[in-house]
This record gives C-alpha cells, sequence and structure tokens, in this order.
C-alpha cells in the first residue's frame, strides 16, 4: 500500500512547470491538420510567439563546428606552413617542422619564437647554419656501414653528417614503414639532434614512402590540434573542427555520421560521456553473465559447476566426470532423500531449514541478481529496440531519396524541390529514435531513491515515445497511399500540413526533452515538490492552446463535453482531446467541433 509520502510525490508532479519542456506548447502531439486558417494558427507549430521557440530557432541554424573534407586540411595545412615561414622568414621545411613540434598552433609557434629563438631552434632540432662538408676531401666514411664513398655520393643533414644514400634511404624507409614518428626524424648519428625535414624525404625515399610519410602529416594535422577529430565513420576522411566551449559536443559529418566529439562515441544527447562509457562497458562486459548465472542456477555441491533448471523435478544428476546426484532444493546427496523427505517434487529439510533462516542469505543473493538481470533486461531491450529501428528508419530514409521522392514527384505532379517537408520528416525520425534509444540508458542510471523524478522522466519518455510512432506512422503508412496513387490527390495538400506539423511539434518536444533531461530534471527535487511550484500550471490543465494536455482535465456527461481547463479549451467528443478555444477542429483526430 502506497505512503502518503508516496500519494503527495506522484501529486506533486502534475505541478511541474509544463512551459519550461514544451516551450509553450504543452505535451500533447497535434496532429497539424486543421480545417481553417484559425487552426493553424492556433496550432502555431512554427513557434513565432515565444522568445524561447525564436533562441532556438537560432541555435539550429548557428552550428558550433565546421566540417573538413580532405582537400580543405590540405589548404588549410598549407597556409599555415606558408604564413610561419614568411613571419620567422625561415624555409618551408623548418616551419613544417615547427608547427608539427607545437601541434599545428601558429599562434603557439609564434609565441615560443619570439620569446627565445635559440632555445626553439635547439628543441626542434633546427641549426642556425648548415654545415658544408670541405670540398678538397675525395672519400668519406659512411657513418652506418662504415665503408668508404667518394665525397659526391654522400648524402648529410644541415648537421653535415656525411652517410651513403644506401643507409640513408634504409634508415629513412624504416622510420616510415616504423609509423607517425617519422615526422620527427633527427639525424642517424647518436650524438646528434638535427631535424630531418621534407626536402630530404622528397629526395631519398621512394614513391611508396613518399604517400605514407605524407599521409601521416597529413593526418598529424588533425590528430595533434585540440580543435579538431576524425569523423570515425568508417570510410569517411571527413573531419570536425569543433569551437571548444560552445556547448552541446553532437557534430553531424558530411556523410551523415553524427557523432559525440567530445568522446568520438555515437551521438548520444541526452546523456553524458561518463554514462555512456558505462552502459557500452556494462552491455560488453562479463558482469551480466555472472548475474544471469547466480540468478538461474546452481553449483553443484561436489564439483561447484553451475547447473541450470529447466523443467521436472528436484532429483539432479551432474554432467560426467562428477554425475553427482543431488536435490536442488537443499542441494544434499539424493541419496539421503526420498519419500519421507518428501519425494520427488519437494524437500522437507529445505523447509524446515529455509524457517530457521539458513537459506536466507543465499536466496537473498540470488533474488537480488535476479532483481537486477530484469531490470538491465528492460532497459537494454528497449534500448536495443529503438537502435534497430533507427537504423531501420535510416534504410528508409535512403529509399525515399533515391527512390520514392521522385515517383512522388510524378504522380503527384509537384517538384521534389516541394517534398522535401518528406525528407525532414524522415531525418526527424531517424534522430529522435536516436534521442529515444539513449534515455532508456538515462534511466538506468537514474537513481532508485529519486522516485519522483523517476516518475515524471517515465512520463516525459512516454510522451515522446507516443508523438514520435505519431510522426513514424504519417510518414511510412500514410504516404503509402500516395505512392500507390495512380494520379494527383486533392488531400496531398492536407498531408503535408500534417506531417509537417507533425514534424515541427516532435522536434520541439525532443529537443525541449534533451535540455530538461540534460539539466537533471532540475524542476524535480528528491522530494517530488517543484521548484517552480508556485508559478507552475498544472501539466494536464494547462495547454496555453497550443498542442493540448492528456485529456485529464475534461469529462463526458450524456454525449456532451465539458472540460475544466482554465483556459476555456473543449474537449473532443471522439477522443476527449484538450484543444484550444478557437480551434474548430480536434487536432488529435481531427473531429469537427
Amino acid at each position: 500500500m502506497e505512503s502518503d509520502d508516496d500519494m503527495h510525490d506522484a501529486n506533486d508532479l502534475e505541478s511541474v512547470d509544463e512551459d519550461f519542456y514544451s516551450d509553450g506548447e504543452g505535451y500533447g502531439y497535434g496532429d497539424g491538420v486543421g480545417d481553417s486558417d484559425a487552426d493553424l494558427a492556433d496550432y502555431d507549430f512554427m513557434g513565432n510567439e515565444s522568445d524561447d521557440s525564436d533562441e532556438l530557432t537560432i541555435s539550429r541554424s548557428q552550428k558550433n563546428y565546421t566540417v573538413l573534407k580532405e582537400e580543405d586540411i590540405r589548404q588549410r595545412q598549407e597556409d599555415d606552413i606558408n604564413r610561419i615561414s614568411a613571419v620567422l622568414s625561415i624555409p618551408r621545411e623548418a616551419a613544417c617542422i615547427l608547427l608539427r613540434r607545437y601541434n599545428w598552433s601558429v599562434n603557439k609557434v609564434h609565441e615560443e619564437w619570439f620569446a627565445d629563438e635559440e632555445r626553439v631552434r635547439k628543441t626542434v632540432g633546427l641549426l642556425d647554419k648548415s654545415f658544408l662538408q670541405p670540398s678538397n676531401v675525395k672519400e668519406v666514411v659512411c657513418g652506418i656501414c662504415f665503408d668508404n664513398y667518394p665525397s659526391h655520393v654522400m648524402v648529410s643533414a644541415a648537421c653535415g653528417h656525411p652517410f651513403c644514400t644506401t643507409c640513408w634511404r634504409a634508415y629513412i624507409s624504416t622510420s616510415i614503414n616504423d609509423g607517425p614518428g617519422c615526422l620527427v626524424l633527427r639525424c642517424p648519428d647518436p650524438s646528434c639532434g638535427a631535424a630531418i625535414g621534407q626536402d630530404m624525404i622528397d629526395k631519398l625515399a621512394s614513391d611508396e614512402d613518399k604517400k605514407k610519410y605524407y599521409r601521416y602529416l597529413l593526418r598529424s594535422y588533425i590528430e595533434d590540434n585540440r580543435k579538431t577529430k576524425w569523423c570515425p565513420a568508417p570510410g569517411c576522411d571527413g573531419a570536425i573542427e569543433y569551437v571548444l566551449g560552445s556547448g552541446s559536443y553532437d557534430v553531424t559529418c558530411s556523410c551523415a555520421y553524427s557523432f559525440c566529439w567530445n568522446c568520438t562515441e555515437e551521438a548520444h544527447r541526452p546523456v553524458d560521456c561518463e554514462t555512456v562509457a558505462k552502459w557500452i562497458l556494462k552491455n560488453s562486459a562479463e558482469s551480466e553473465n555472472m548475474n544471469w548465472i547466480l540468478a538461474n542456477s546452481k553449483p553443484c555441491p561436489k564439483c561447484k559447476r553451475p547447473i541450470e533448471k529447466n523443467q521436472g523435478c528436484m532429483h539432479m544428476t551432474c554432467t560426467p566426470p562428477c554425475k553427482f546426484e543431488f536435490c536442488w532444493l537443499c542441494l544434499g546427496a539424493w541419496s539421503d532423500h526420498g519419500e519421507r523427505t518428501g519425494g520427488f517434487y519437494a524437500c522437507n529439510r529445505y523447509e524446515a531449514a529455509k524457517q530457521e533462516g539458513l537459506y536466507d542469505e543465499a536466496e537473498r543473493r540470488r533474488e537480488m541478481a535476479k532483481n537486477s538481470l530484469e531490470r538491465y533486461t528492460h532497459y537494454y531491450e528497449r534500448w536495443a529496440t529503438n537502435q534497430s529501428s533507427r537504423q531501420k528508419a535510416q534504410s528508409d530514409l535512403l529509399q525515399m531519396q533515391a527512390v520514392h521522392l521522385e515517383k512522388l514527384s510524378e504522380t503527384q505532379c509537384q517538384p521534389e524541390s516541394q517534398l522535401k517537408f518528406i525528407i525532414e520528416a524522415w531525418q526527424q525520425i531517424v534522430e529522435c529514435r536516436r534521442v529515444l534509444k539513449w534515455t532508456y540508458a538515462y534511466g538506468f542510471y537514474l537513481p532508485e531513491t529519486e522516485q519522483a523524478k523517476r516518475q515524471f522522466f517515465e512520463y516525459l519518455q512516454g510522451e515522446a515515445e507516443a508523438g514520435l510512432e505519431r510522426l513514424h506512422q504519417c510518414a511510412e503508412k500514410e504516404l503509402q497511399s500516395y505512392l500507390s496513387a495512380e494520379g494527383p490527390s486533392k488531400d496531398f495538400n492536407d498531408f503535408r500540413t500534417k506531417l509537417a506539423g507533425l514534424t515541427s511539434v516532435t522536434r520541439n518536444y525532443f529537443e525541449n526533452l534533451v535540455r530538461a533531461l540534460e539539466n537533471g530534471l532540475s524542476d524535480v527535487d528528491s522530494q517530488g515538490a517543484s521548484s517552480k511550484t508556485t508559478s507552475s500550471k498544472n501539466v494536464a490543465g494547462s495547454s496555453k492552446g497550443k498542442g493540448g494536455g492528456r485529456g485529464k482535465g475534461s469529462s463526458r456527461v450524456g454525449g456532451s463535453s465539458k472540460t475544466t481547463d482554465d483556459s476555456g479549451g473543449w474537449a473532443c467528443d471522439q477522443c476527449t482531446y484538450i484543444n484550444s478555444k478557437s480551434a474548430l477542429a480536434c487536432q488529435m483526430c481531427h473531429h469537427r467541433r
């Protein structure tokens, strides 16, 4: 039986400020189909009356990151090298070595160079003056193979240490094949720290090694820069430059893959990176296997091998070579059991020992493991289901773009540019499936002690699921009738309005849901009281005429509708959905007032 405090917690949820989560549009999802201009104005899915909505629209258009293609990266790298070379009056090879040393930060190179040029040169291995071999020396000993060679076939870096061409090529080739460490190559002489630049690579390396070297150099421009990261999508060569400290880490590459710039996992708002890491680890770890074994099996009393009982009597026989026979309930030898102990389907010894409390700890551990496993399975199955649904929606989106859009354009006699609302709807479905998927990881780690937050979270999650299902059904099922039509449909414009409206409302709701969860549902404290209780409106009774509530404030008497909505809204005779005062038709089922 619920306590008074529990009842109080549940009731307090109704007083949480609806406007914070809905931008004044309410929790209900109208279908966006009106029979008049007044209806559409009342629906207001464009959100042009709210300052918050205006800010939201601006934030959508302003990205805090830049997508870089390979040619963009090369151009930026060349520009930085040329800039340093011109400002410091040094060769391009030396400028490249400097930038590589200071992680491709032009400002950092300037600061360090002008602060202490001599120290910087020594650190990176740039000599102020090149050493020249005496011209009167006919033969020189190679410092690696120790053979004598004519001086004109010997090669040396700026330091002047001579090595034969064969040894140089082997040294450079080995360094390049060892990995990116070749970018900080130094003179082969152990006592020398002179840097080996691109000029030596171009002169001595093979074509294949040159290609690898310049690939490492290009990748270092992204990997060593703290503001840029490669897109983790398989086969993608794009990178993302992120404006540090600018808010959300979710970014989308030109290949359409969305990921978190901070942890490079799949985009996971509203869940933070730490929670995602724990969730991924939990899905791949052996801990849940152990929980399953603990909850559904018992160890053989002799060999301790886990045994699962899925049917039959209490007489168990361990597998060879053990073959020990025992009672499933008390784990005692079966030779001590018989009719006097309860037969094959009961055990008097177990019942007596259980009354004495001998099995309490073992049963408690099994029960805890079982509950933990059931809870994890509940959240994981729904997480995985939404992941599958998202993948299916992505496939449908690609098919829509490649096949169906052109067919629909011909059937409805409309240019494809006017059918973009369908693509936008499918893109929103894909995004919402991703958000909804991660809400289950959020719910799994939401503390059990915060009952008010859990109840409110489950309510918001349920509303999100319902709204997304309406959008998905409209974009998938209702669209089929227009795809299969042989000619233009008279009500296609109504469908356009409905789908565009659902897309906009769903987008607004999910954006507000993400912000609410990222803020830790701050409107609800651990006792269930709202932080805005004195100024908030009842969730069910207040919709501000923009989508309505869930009809909690309406009643049906003698076939007519009555409502307790203070704003003057009316409840539909068919579905009891609360509509705004000016609406001429129900925004849920389209029934005329």
